[in-house]
C-alpha cells in the first residue's frame, strides 16, 4: 500500500506540490491578463473599432476571393447534428479539451509539459497584444452577411449576456486562439501518443477546430491564419528556451519510445 501511494504521489506530483501550484498560478495569471486586456476595449469606442476591423477583414478576404465563411456556416446549418456538434466543440475546445490535454501532458509526459507550457505562455502574450492593438468583432455579429450565433442557439444562452461577457472577450477574434491552442496541443500529442489512432486524431484535431470556428460564426479564416502564426512563433520561442535549459524546457520526444 505504501509503495502504491508513493507511485500515485509521483504520478500526480512529479515535481512536488509547489511545482503543480506554480503551473496553476501561471494559468491563472494568463487568464486575468486576458481579463485586463478585455477591459481596455470594453466601451462603445472600442466596440466601434472592433466592428471596423472586422469589416476590413471581410473586404480583404473578398479581394482575395477567400470569403467563403457564410457558405460554410450555411452548409453546416443544414446538418443539425453537425452544427450542434460544432457548437458543443467550440465551447469545450478551450476548456475541457485543452485543460484535459495539459493535465495529461503534466501527468503522463511531464518532461514535455514544460515545452508546451512555454509555447502557451508566449502565444498567449502575443494574443493579448493582438487583442489590445487589433480588437476584432467575430462573424456572428454580422447577420447582414448571413452569419448567426450557433453557440447561443445551442446552449440557449445569449453569447453577449452579462454573465458570458464577464468571462470572455467578445472582440478577441484576432488571432484565433482556438486554432493556436489546437496546434499547440495537437502537434505535441500526435508526436507523443503511443497508439496510431490517437496520433492521427490529434494530428487532425486542428483541422476539426478550423471547421468548428468557421461553422459556428466565431472566426474568419484570416483569424485562423494569424492564430496558426501565433502558435508557430510560440513554438520557435519555446524551442530557443529549450536550448537554454534543455533538461528543463526542451521537448522530450524520447518519451514516445
Amino acid at each position: 500500500m505504501v509503495l502504491r501511494l508513493r507511485s500515485l504521489h509521483a504520478r500526480l506530483l512529479p515535481h512536488g506540490p509547489l511545482d503543480l501550484l506554480w503551473q496553476l498560478a501561471l494559468m491563472t495569471f494568463a487568464y486575468y491578463a486576458y481579463r485586463i486586456t478585455r477591459g481596455w476595449i470594453d466601451d462603445p469606442q472600442g466596440a466601434a473599432v472592433a466592428f471596423k476591423n472586422a469589416r476590413s477583414l471581410i473586404h480583404i478576404e473578398q479581394s482575395l476571393g477567400i470569403f467563403v465563411e457564410p457558405s460554410v456556416q450555411a452548409w453546416a446549418d443544414t446538418k443539425p447534428a453537425i452544427i450542434d456538434f460544432a457548437s458543443w466543440m467550440y465551447i469545450n475546445a478551450q476548456t475541457s479539451v485543452t485543460l484535459g490535454a495539459l493535465a495529461f501532458l503534466y501527468l503522463f509526459h511531464n518532461r514535455s509539459f514544460y515545452f508546451v507550457r512555454n509555447m502557451f505562455l508566449v502565444a498567449f502574450f502575443i494574443a493579448l497584444v493582438g487583442y489590445a492593438v487589433l480588437p476584432t468583432a467575430p462573424p456572428r455579429f454580422f447577420p447582414e452577411w448571413g452569419f448567426y450565433d450557433t453557440v447561443s442557439d445551442f446552449v440557449g444562452v445569449d453569447h453577449d449576456s452579462v454573465a458570458v461577457n464577464s468571462l470572455f472577450n467578445p472582440y478577441a477574434a484576432v488571432p484565433s486562439m482556438h486554432i493556436a491552442f489546437s496546434l499547440m496541443i495537437g502537434v505535441p500529442l500526435a508526436r507523443l501518443c503511443h497508439h496510431r489512432v490517437a496520433r492521427i486524431a490529434w494530428a487532425a484535431y486542428p483541422l476539426l477546430i478550423l471547421f468548428v470556428i468557421v461553422a459556428t460564426g466565431n472566426h474568419f479564416f484570416s483569424d485562423a491564419i494569424l492564430g496558426a502564426a501565433t502558435a508557430g512563433i510560440g513554438a520557435l520561442v519555446a524551442d530557443r528556451m529549450g536550448h537554454l535549459r534543455p533538461t528543463a524546457w526542451a521537448f522530450a520526444q524520447v518519451e514516445k519510445a
